[in-house]
């Protein structure tokens, strides 16, 4: 049976949690000038937050994402990965890169929601799901799996607060992003509410303990993808033999 206060305690613990990101986010705000130096420390604080409360299994940072063709995305403020089967590759200082078949998700950190910023969100998701994705049998002690097929990349967007009067109300619905590449799955705004259509439809919820609704929601999106598809390392093994045979025609 559940506990009344128990459960208000948990709910006001939950919500502190997003009064203290706000609060982080408005200090940065009031204290640094330089715009990209704000930004970067607000990715910051995003990424702690999805550090804290995503399972070790995800990795969480600022990184590019590249497939082995050679592709390339555009940077990604928060990009969810594994690292378990999946190493990073090419690191250098903060410059991270990620092959697209550990990706799980990706969001883009603004400090508001508007046209504009939602569609360069879209943009930068797409830059992520057009990147090609290997996938090989996994052996095992009983035989093996058979190549799983790539699920589709959860895209999204959060910010401290709306530009719309009515916060994710229809001028916000009105704007996100319609490409399929561009789809923004889910997204919070501390001050105005979390969206996501993870249950097929698109569910919007006021400020109100948004942020824990989202993140919870999130880890459940998360659990149902399962593992990423085992990379297929000898693809990109190739890269560097097709450079080799061009050097030696050359």
């Amino acid at each position: 049976m559940e506990s009344a206060a128990g459960a208000a305690w948990m709910r006001s613990a939950f919500v502190d949690v997003q009064a203290e990101l706000a609060l982080k986010i408005k200090r940065t705000s009031a204290s640094i000038n330089h715009s990209g130096v704000k930004g970067a420390v607000n990715e910051e604080h995003w990424i702690e937050l999805f550090r804290a409360y995503l399972p070790n299994r995800y990795q969480v940072a600022s990184a590019f994402v590249i497939d082995r063709l050679g592709g390339c995305s555009q940077q990604i403020d928060l990009v969810v990965f594994d690292r378990h089967y999946t190493p990073t590759l090419l690191d250098q200082q903060s410059h991270r890169y990620v092959p697209a078949e550990a990706v799980y998700a990706v969001f883009e950190c603004k400090p508001h929601l508007d046209k504009g910023y939602l569609e360069y969100a879209g943009e930068k998701a797409a830059s992520v799901r057009r990147l090609h994705r290997t996938s090989v049998a996994i052996t095992h002690a009983g035989g093996g799996f058979k190549p799983r097929e790539p699920f589709p990349i959860i895209a999204g967007i959060v910010a401290a607060r709306s530009s719309w009067a009515d916060s994710l109300g229809d001028a916000f619905l009105s704007n996100l992003p319609a490409g399929e590449d561009e789809r923004l799955d889910c997204g919070c705004a501390l001050e105005g509410g979390a969206f996501d259509d993870f249950s097929g439809a698109l569910e919007v919820v006021g400020a109100d303990g948004a942020l824990i609704y989202f993140l919870f929601r999130l880890l459940g999106k998360l659990q149902s993808l399962g593992t990423v598809t085992a990379i297929d390392w000898a693809a990109y093994a190739s890269i560097v033999t097709r450079r080799a045979d061009a050097q030696a025609r050359g």
